[in-house]
């Protein structure tokens, strides 16, 4: 078996003290290393996907349309766009982007919100809250969108812009006029005044970006996929790929993956936390990802369960792949995981 393990941030903890993580620094001390070019996990799933869109100038990632399909709706030829939930805070002549996971928010709230919204989108946009923190618009009129100049190609997930200026990440013009009126009503929304009553950062605007129709294709080399990321189930279920949820660990993951093939999980629990300033968060999860996933997986490569064990930081441009015998390579010292540096995008 031939297992591919894609984990965006692994190494952006250069500010945690340092943390025994034996089973990951063996790893990647004994793996043959790749470096190639720097990309967030979006873009990387869908070069990996193989969309016929993409090309080294313009990163197309129809997120909208995967989400939807990932949550079971049929997206159409319809353009689709992400228009996530977030909290914007002004900061001196800043405004900085707070996305999930430094707050959450219930399935009620989001109706709620989404709710009082559609007024504002009607005959022009249909706003869907495909799970509470994930919300997707739909383009009606596609005359009024495209006056709007679109959403550029390289808007980037909000969880890549956690704690960042986003001035220079905003929409065209003609979108500010609409995420205006946006931020108003959900300004003045009970569901905010709630949260604001219990100290609770406020949900006072939507991140607009991932717009595209649904690609005509996508293929990929693996038999299954893990992951609990939409845009990661929604290439699956466009290439045909047999997909399910990461689960409780690679134990559990093991325990009902086929002996042979290659497969593909993707496990995303540190994106976003050190750039919040959440370094407890960030050594918790990561002490989470040694002991549920890559002990058993160093343990199962030892014992011939798994052939190979690729690991990809996309972030980081690396890549690490690992068979049983690369782990006698003794004079490969595993070394503290801040050691190992990104590579800039």
């Amino acid at each position: 078996m031939h297992l591919e393990l894609v984990v965006p941030a692994l190494f952006q903890v250069q500010d945690l003290p340092p943390a025994a993580m034996p089973a990951l620094e063996l790893l990647l001390a004994r793996g043959r290393r790749t470096n190639r070019a720097a990309s967030h996990l979006e873009a990387w799933l869908v070069q990996a996907f193989g969309l016929q869109e993409i090309s080294a100038e313009n990163f197309f990632v129809p997120a909208g349309a995967l989400t939807a399909l990932a949550h079971g709706l049929d997206p159409g030829a319809q353009q689709w766009l992400r228009a996530d939930p977030v909290h914007l805070r002004a900061d001196r002549d800043r405004l900085l982007l707070v996305p999930n996971p430094a707050w959450a928010v219930s399935a009620e709230e989001a109706h709620a919100l989404t709710a009082a919204l559609a007024p504002l989108l009607s005959g022009k946009f249909t706003l869907q809250p495909l799970a509470p923190d994930v919300w997707c618009l739909r383009v009606d009129d596609e005359l009024e969108f495209h006056s709007k100049g679109g959403i550029p190609a390289e808007a980037r997930p909000p969880i890549e812009l956690a704690g960042a200026d986003i001035d220079p990440q905003l929409p065209p013009k003609p979108w500010h006029r609409l995420l205006t009126e946006i931020q108003m009503a959900l300004y003045e929304h009970p569901v905010n005044t709630a949260r604001e009553q219990r100290g609770e950062p406020v949900i006072n605007s939507v991140w607009l970006w991932g717009a595209g129709m649904l690609p005509v294709a996508a293929n990929g080399p693996w038999q299954s996929l893990a992951a609990n990321d939409a845009v990661a189930i929604g290439l699956a279920r466009k290439a045909g790929i047999r997909h399910h949820a990461t689960g409780a660990g690679a134990s559990a993951w093991l325990a009902r993956a086929p002996a042979d093939g290659r497969h593909l999980v993707v496990l995303d629990q540190l994106r976003g936390v050190h750039a919040l300033g959440d370094f407890a968060a960030l050594a918790r999860r990561l002490q989470a990802l040694e002991a549920d996933w890559f002990v058993p997986l160093l343990a199962a490569l030892q014992a011939g369960r798994i052939g190979m064990l690729t690991l990809q930081v996309p972030d980081a441009g690396a890549s690490f792949e690992t068979v049983r015998g690369d782990l006698r390579r003794f004079w490969r010292r595993p070394r503290p995981l801040a050691m190992y540096r990104i590579t800039p995008a």
